[in-house]
This record gives structure tokens, C-alpha cells and sequence, in this order.
């Protein structure tokens, strides 16, 4: 599956299939949380809350390409991530683009 933020694929005509997207809500655990709540007391950057977005956006990513393969599709152009707080220590990731089969 090719995965393209661009609107096309340099080369390729594309039959265009429709939107897909994949999603999911994640949370660091509480004791992470107050160890975080602490590190912005003095500064600095919050590892464990980038290793949870990381993941979350990998997972949303996967989400979206199964919803694309099983439309058949050969790739996924004009991809976009958005993402938002849910709750505290909660944040929801969304992944989505066009599904494009290839001409």
C-alpha cells in the first residue's frame, strides 16, 4: 500500500475509490501521568505522552489501510492526521485520505 500526502502519485492515473480512515483514543497510565504533571513543574519534554501519540497515530495509520484494502485499493493519497483531547491524559488520532486503485 503506498501512503501519499500528496492529492496524486507522480506517474499513476488513479481511479479514485473513496474516503478511509482509521482512529483511536489512547491514555498514558496515572502513575505516567503524575510523573508528567511533575516534569511540567521544571520543563522539558514528556517522553512517555510521545511514545502514546506515536503509537496512537501508527495504530490509526493500520486502521486506515485495512479499511483501504479491503476496498481494493493500491494506495491512499491526501493523507492527513488530526488529533484531540478527549479527557485529561486522553487524546483521540485520526488518520484519513482517499483510496485509489490504480488505471
Amino acid at each position: 500500500m503506498i501512503l501519499a500526502t500528496t492529492n496524486g502519485i507522480e506517474g499513476k492515473e488513479l481511479e479514485t475509490l473513496g474516503l478511509v480512515k482509521g482512529g483511536t483514543i489512547q491514555t498514558v497510565n496515572a502513575f505516567r501521568d503524575i510523573g508528567a504533571g511533575l516534569k511540567t513543574l521544571v520543563g522539558g519534554e514528556l517522553t512517555k505522552y510521545n511514545e502514546m501519540m506515536n503509537n496512537a497515530r501508527a495504530l490509526a495509520t493500520k486502521r486506515m489501510v485495512q479499511e483501504a484494502e479491503g476496498m481494493g485499493a493500491d494506495a491512499i493519497v491526501a493523507i492527513r492526521y488530526s488529533s484531540s483531547s478527549i479527557m485529561q491524559s486522553a487524546a483521540e488520532v485520526m488518520a484519513y485520505g482517499t483510496a485509489v486503485r490504480f488505471k
